[in-house]
């Protein structure tokens, strides 16, 4: 299992949108709104690398209102 954190940000008053929508989608485990340079992050997890950039790019990209993203994988040092 892969985990990441996609941090996200929105168009101006869209970040609770976002994240209410982002949250229905599966593989995310939360979605929350935050304050500073990103509206909202996300905890994400996936099988693999190559699925967690599809599930990044096809589905959490495409919500509207996002304009930019920026993924943490999870490493364990």
């Amino acid at each position: 299992m892969v985990q990441a954190y996609v941090l996200i940000q929105t168009e101006v008053g869209k970040a609770a949108v976002v994240a209410e929508e982002v949250r229905e989608i599966l593989g995310v485990e939360s979605a929350d709104d935050v304050t500073g340079p990103y509206d909202v992050i996300v905890k994400a997890t996936s099988e693999d690398v190559d699925s967690l950039g599809k599930l990044v790019v096809a589905k959490i990209q495409a919500v509207d209102g996002i304009t930019r993203t920026l993924t943490c994988p999870v490493v364990h040092l």
